[in-house]
């Protein structure tokens, strides 16, 4: 058997001093990644920006990961689980040889102290959390978890790498995680914030064999060093991108498409259909606990003209109102008739009903997704045109991030979400979020959902619940869009996916 080695003290000690001491040398491969901001937690169990996800999935990993046809893949997990017949109990093979950053190694009880943990503080671990009835080590490299009730997402939550289960060494889980030592390719070796964030790789790394495929597989750590560079305006990332400073630049803004289209130094990445932008909705607080008032915003909201202030080019969006895309198995019509209803006259007609004292509408947006804020503008006047005061809140995006989490200082925040294969891994449907969206019939609808084992059941559970959607208006689905990267020529292994990752990619140069 496998010798587990000490933890913190001495070990922790030389982990802190390598990183201190940590440089780049002349000889190593360095990728730059211009993002949209400076992750405000390295944590990313207690966060759901994308722009934590991508960060923090290079040097913290979970049980499972996705593969490109969004199927669960083992990664931590030896591989899947052993379900019981009633859908109760999964049994988990834990990979032995697994080393964290300070050199400890990995057995079961990181990984039943990191769910405990997930489970109390993360918004995705929370969805289950009142149908776990344990999480135990049943063996050094073995887990099992047993349930209330059956709990169909549970894969895909484990699977995901925002609000991740990600796997700590026990020794360190706590309210807060500082430093975050995970068992990823690489490791942190400086951060200077809003200026970059040094990963460099860890030698000590155990890859799994398997070919690479999607974010599943061998992650074989081709370059040496990978340095995420926040830069907040967009037009400074495409720039940056087409003078060679940056190696990749996420999310560009639709303009730009012809420009790295035609250039020698650059190249665009088109994820079609990428995702939705979403009106999220305060449920706990202020105005739009109010159905009625809610159904006005609804009501005045004119899709088409939002989209294309936001992306200008119809190739980079679609109106249209169903929450999956065409080819999906979640796609169906249910409540689509409230969708786009770009009717002024009828908000106005709610607002009065609703009994409408002129209490600012506040909307909080960012312009590090300047989507975002054209979409804000053009709505704007629209809820204004209906009768409705309105109040901008436009801020950075980490203030968005700090602000929504209290329901006393907005209404409405704007945010988009790429389309996931489990519907349940969208949050805002449930109570729990920070939307706060509860009514006894559609948390019924949801509870089947989550129960059901039955695709073509859980089809039909959805179409209820998309229904509660648009009639409830539990959030504001906008439209549909591609979303625009960009790499420079001869950038090689960088996966199409809403989180990009680095650890496969390999530069010409």
């Amino acid at each position: 058997m496998e010798t587990r080695l000490p933890k913190r003290a001495s070990l922790l000690a030389a982990f802190l001093a390598g990183t201190a001491l940590a440089s780049p040398l002349a000889a190593q491969t360095t990728l730059d990644v211009a993002i949209v901001g400076d992750p405000d937690t390295f944590d990313p169990m207690v966060s759901t920006k994308d722009v934590v996800s991508i960060v923090t999935q290079h040097f913290v990993e979970t049980l499972y990961t996705f593969d490109s046809g969004w199927n669960v893949a083992p990664l931590l997990a030896t591989d899947l689980p052993q379900i019981s017949d009633d859908g109760l109990t999964y049994k988990i093979g834990i990979r032995e040889g697994v080393t964290f950053h300070d050199g400890s190694s990995m057995d079961a009880k990181d990984v039943v102290a990191s769910l405990e943990r997930w489970l109390e503080v993360a918004s995705r671990g929370k969805l289950v959390a009142d149908k776990v009835a344990s999480v135990e080590a049943t063996g050094d490299y073995e887990v099992t978890i047993t349930l209330t009730e059956a709990y169909s997402p549970l894969l895909s939550l484990l699977a995901f790498s925002n609000s991740a289960a990600a796997v700590y060494p026990e020794e360190i889980i706590g309210d807060t995680i500082d430093p975050v030592i995970g068992t990823g390719p690489y490791k942190i070796a400086e951060h200077v914030p809003d200026q970059y964030l040094q990963l460099v790789r860890f030698d000590e790394y155990s890859s799994r064999s398997e070919e690479p495929d999607g974010a599943a597989g061998a992650r074989k750590q081709t370059v040496d060093e990978i340095r995420f560079v926040p830069v907040p305006d967009p037009n400074t990332r495409v720039e940056g991108l087409l003078s060679g400073q940056f190696d990749f630049a996420d999310g560009l803004p639709a303009e730009s498409y012809d420009r790295l289209d035609s250039s020698d130094a650059a190249d665009p990445m088109l994820l079609q259909p990428f995702g939705w932008p979403v009106f999220a909705i305060n449920h706990k607080d202020g105005l739009m606990t109010d159905k009625t008032i809610r159904q006005a915003v609804q009501a005045a909201l004119p899709m088409d003209d939002m989209l294309f202030a936001a992306f200008g080019d119809d190739k980079f969006f679609l109106t249209d109102g169903p929450l999956y895309p065409e080819g999906w198995a979640w796609r169906n019509e249910a409540g689509i008739e409230l969708f786009n209803q770009n009717d002024q006259a009828r908000a106005a007609e709610l607002l009065q009903e609703a009994g409408y004292d002129g209490t600012p509408l506040r909307i909080l947006t960012s312009r590090q997704y300047e989507f975002h804020f054209k979409m804000a503008e053009v709505a704007r006047m629209a809820l204004e045109a209906a009768g409705f005061t309105v109040q901008m809140d436009v801020v950075d995006w980490a203030t968005l991030g700090e602000r929504r989490n209290d329901p006393a200082l907005w209404d409405i925040y704007i945010t988009h979400s790429p389309f996931l294969p489990e519907p349940s891994l969208t949050d805002m449907y449930s109570k729990t979020s920070r939307l706060g969206w509860s009514n006894p019939e559609k948390d019924e609808i949801l509870a089947h959902f989550t129960s059901e084992t039955d695709p073509e059941k859980r089809k039909e559970l959805y179409a209820q619940l998309q229904g509660q959607v648009f009639e409830d208006v539990g959030f504001i689905k906008i439209g549909a869009f591609n979303a625009l990267s960009g790499l420079a020529e001869g950038l090689t292994g960088v996966t199409e996916t809403p989180w990009p990752f680095f650890w496969n990619a390999e530069s010409a140069e």
